[in-house]
């Protein structure tokens, strides 16, 4: 299953033009806080998807029925694009353990490119939740590896994936080849175009850089 949740009109909206925004986002600060602020978004929405068990409450002035998490979720980041959804998401799920991951393209003297795993932390992933954060499903290859590599922790019940802006092509590529069937996408936007260098385009441009500054 699949939510793109700029298809319906809600402030999301305003976050996504000015991730895209070229002005807006040469202040790196502004560009990690509205990756943030996606992430809380869709922790709420997925959150409605979760297990929930009842509890009494004691108040000052007496005891109220409480809807309480019955497991909580582990956030998985692809580092390091990731840290500020993952914050995002963490601030909404604030006992979740977290897992990282690192995955980067590696480049050849072609230009051609393979997503490189180098680093999996994480606790047991048994029977639990798993948020991955990745904020740009470009080909999907980052998604699809870094998944299979942190099933050395675990087999996860579900995965949610959650991305600001993806590609037709890296949603389709998610569909075919993710080895579970446990699992929902939440974008921001799907965009059509990929470029020969595997841009998402018209995109943002390079999400990591633009959080965290260029690298060599």
């Amino acid at each position: 299953m699949i939510h793109i949740l700029s298809e319906k009109n809600s402030i999301f909206n305003q976050y996504i033009a000015e991730l895209r925004d070229t002005e807006i986002q040469k202040d790196s600060m502004r560009f990690r806080r509205n990756l943030e602020r996606m992430g809380e978004i869709m922790a709420y929405e997925l959150s409605k998807t979760l297990e929930y068990t009842s509890k009494q409450t004691n108040t000052p002035l007496g005891i109220a029925e409480t809807k309480h998490l019955k497991t909580e979720p582990v956030i998985a980041t692809i580092l390091r694009a990731g840290l500020p959804m993952h914050i995002g998401v963490l601030n909404y799920f604030d006992k979740a353990q977290n897992a990282f991951i690192s995955a980067y393209r590696r480049y050849h003297k072609d230009n051609s490119f393979d997503i490189h795993v180098e680093y999996v932390s994480s606790p047991n992933l048994d029977d639990k939740i798993l948020i991955l954060c990745d904020p740009m499903i470009a080909t999907g290859n980052s998604i699809v590896l870094s998944y299979k590599a942190i099933l050395s922790k675990g087999t996860p019940k579900h995965v949610h994936i959650i991305s600001a802006i993806g590609s037709k092509e890296g949603i389709d590529f998610v569909k075919q080849h993710m080895p579970t069937q446990n699992y929902t996408i939440w974008c921001g936007a799907v965009d059509e175009e990929l470029t020969a260098h595997s841009y998402i385009v018209p995109g943002l441009g390079d999400a990591g850089d633009l959080a965290f500054g260029e690298k060599i």
